[in-house]
């Protein structure tokens, strides 16, 4: 199906949007009438449009809509009271987590505290770092066997039992609520494992959910899409389509037993959306809108970041602004920044899709600078991507549970630089996977098909920047300054900057026996260590590896804070008079310097208007005071305009 309505709600007939409004407002009851008043007049003409432009062509799509929106108001009227309360004051300042200068967290319940209720005992670490969003990777009961990691999800209302229950992970979102953390988990929208009650009606013979997935009874049409399909994961899970015994070839973008889900089918959509609206009712804030760009198929295409996708993601942020507008919705869209930034919302609906998207290019980009020495692929991409609109913001982050991506990089490499993506970009990886000699990284390659082919990367950060695998040596001040360098870039430019789990303490690559068959599977094991507690240990004793990461996170985070530094004003970027050198502004009175360099470099700040009459927040490797500063090998200041606050730099 292609996308054939315009967007603007002045294309949706105007009995059907009244029909829609009835229906949402007669199930909210008379207690939050005039609340939902209020937002059906704001939210539901796009909902509604959306939906039209999606599915207005069916035959039963009027009487599919007024349902809909009866379950939505369903759930407005019986949205928990505090969590209404919280709604209503976010509701009041949109970019209440822009304005909050949110740092997350990212961490596996069971390596990061072995249950949900566990999760509760690490609150006072987190808030000892500065953490205010909590991203818990899936949680929900994932499929029997493997399980990519829990993103096979066989339940959307259950908790894996190991974990805990549904019990367990009401009293949490409270707790960390009371604590000012906001939790974030992931909605796996793109599939669902082979034994979700979906699947398994679907293979019994059930037509109404067989209509759920993508299912063709041959492989003509199948074969038809690989012609313009990719991979992604080309070694262990090569092709599109699985066959399912009594059933025929089903699509399988990921691995065999992750059913893509059919958004041509209306119920799918709307089955999903209640499964958010129920986890929101469970205290959850954030949604990590996992494989997003799949969602929507079309014959002679990649099948990704499709027109329709968009309208989709349009659809749901308006159903969380109906019944739940305290509630974010973040896109994990790993494809180039060009691409991404749709994600935001465009055209007429220009803010009104995702309010946090992930910067994989940023992130790919300063790993591949450090590779290098040099910073203009971080530079070239600042300077060709536009702001986010209002009310919306990039999530930056260092590492993550997944590889380190690298064709997010490959149109700014070929088409920007006009440089080979292979030969540079392999370059990179060999570097950061201990392949070049001199490197100081002990990294990995993944899902590399050849010795000069480039897919991705794997390792911790601490093992990246060459930090030593012993908690209790004392780092080198280069590796400390490495590590500083790439957190203070994610801190600098993101919205909501990530640490990942173990980072902060500077844990090394998982070298557990007991994972040693998993990280043989999948190579991403390697940066899923658990928590260490001889590291926590170290770190409030003060001691070796763990207690020096951690007090530099903390520094960035406490500078970062700082009333002065201009959270609002948007990032640009300065020319610079070493290739080594990023240097970066917020607004006219906040700049950063970061050297990628391996050479120390002497520089009169008052070429960047920096200098005389501003303060450093934050300096890692940078020597003198005044105008002339030298700045070690892999050093970083950050300066700002003495007593200006985040009011005076909004621009």
């Amino acid at each position: 199906m292609t996308l054939t309505r315009e967007p603007p709600a002045a294309a949706v007939p105007a009995d059907l949007l009244a029909a829609a409004r009835q229906a949402f407002l007669a199930a909210v009851g008379t207690r939050r009438q005039a609340c939902a008043e209020r937002r059906f007049a704001t939210a539901g003409p796009t909902l509604v449009a959306a939906l039209h432009a999606l599915y207005g062509e069916r035959a039963d799509f009027r009487p599919w809509l007024r349902d809909l929106c009866g379950r939505l108001g369903g759930f407005a009227g019986a949205r928990n009271e505090a969590l209404a309360a919280l709604d209503a004051a976010r509701e009041r300042e949109p970019d209440w987590f822009v304005r909050q200068r949110m740092l997350g967290y990212s961490a596996y319940v069971d390596r990061f505290a072995g249950t949900l209720s566990g999760v509760a005992g690490r609150i006072r670490h987190l808030r000892a770092l500065g953490v205010d969003y909590l991203h818990l990777l899936p949680f929900l009961r994932a499929r029997a066997g493997e399980n990519d990691g829990g993103f096979a999800v066989a339940s959307f209302d259950e908790i894996e039992p190991a974990l805990g229950t549904m019990d367990d992970l009401t009293r949490l979102t409270a707790q960390l609520r009371e604590a000012g953390i906001s939790l974030c988990a992931d909605l796996i929208l793109n599939h669902v494992a082979d034994d979700h009650p979906w699947a398994r009606a679907a293979r019994a013979g059930d037509v109404a959910k067989r209509a759920f997935f993508h299912v063709f009874a041959d492989r003509r049409l199948p074969d038809a899409y690989e012609a313009t399909l990719g991979e992604v994961f080309p070694q262990t899970a090569p092709g599109n389509f699985t066959h399912v015994p009594a059933l025929g070839w089903v699509w399988t973008t990921f691995y065999p037993y992750q059913w893509d889900l059919n958004y041509a089918h209306p119920p799918v959509f709307a089955e999903i959306a209640c499964a958010m609206l129920r986890l929101a009712e469970r205290g959850i804030e954030v949604f990590r809108l996992d494989s997003a760009p799949f969602l929507w198929k079309r014959l002679g295409t990649a099948c990704l970041n499709l027109p329709e996708v968009h309208t989709l993601l349009v659809a749901l942020r308006a159903v969380t602004a109906l019944v739940a507008p305290g509630v974010l919705l973040k896109a994990e869209a790993i494809v180039p920044a060009p691409q991404v930034l749709p994600y935001f919302g465009s055209g007429p609906w220009r803010g009104r899709e995702c309010q946090l998207a992930y910067h994989s290019s940023l992130m790919a980009s300063g790993w591949a600078a450090l590779a290098e020495g040099h910073a203009e692929l971080p530079r070239a991409l600042l300077m060709h991507t536009p702001p986010p609109p209002e009310s919306a913001g990039w999530v930056s982050y260092v590492r993550c549970h997944d590889d380190i991506v690298w064709n997010v990089l490959k149109p700014l490499v070929e088409e920007v630089l006009g440089d080979d993506f292979e030969r540079r970009i392999g370059r990179a990886a060999a570097f950061l996977e201990g392949r070049v000699d001199g490197s100081f990284a002990r990294g990995a390659a993944f899902q590399s098909t050849d010795a000069d082919g480039v897919h991705g990367s794997n390792g911790m950060t601490a093992a990246l920047v060459g930090l030593p695998d012993d908690p209790e040596a004392t780092p080198s001040a280069e590796a400390l300054r490495r590590f500083a360098l790439l957190y203070g870039l994610a801190l600098w430019t993101g919205a909501v900057p990530l640490v990942y789990m173990g980072d902060e303490l500077g844990q090394g690559n998982n070298d557990d026996p007991a994972d040693a068959a998993r990280i043989a599977a999948d190579g991403r094991w390697l940066q899923r260590p658990r928590l260490s507690d001889h590291a926590l240990a170290l770190q409030e004793a003060g001691r070796g590896v763990p207690a020096a990461t951690f007090a530099t996170l903390r520094a960035q985070v406490a500078a970062r804070r700082d009333p002065r530094w201009p959270a609002l004003a948007t990032v640009e970027v300065c020319p610079a008079p070493e290739r080594s050198l990023l240097v970066l502004r917020r607004g006219p009175g906040a700049l950063a310097v970061f050297n990628f360099g391996a050479t120390a470099l002497t520089l009169d700040l008052r070429r960047f208007g920096a200098g005389t009459g501003k303060t450093d927040l934050y300096a890692c490797g940078v020597e003198g005071q005044g105008d002339i500063r030298t700045l070690a090998p892999w050093a970083v200041l950050w300066q700002v305009d003495s007593g200006q606050s985040d009011s005076d730099a909004t621009t």
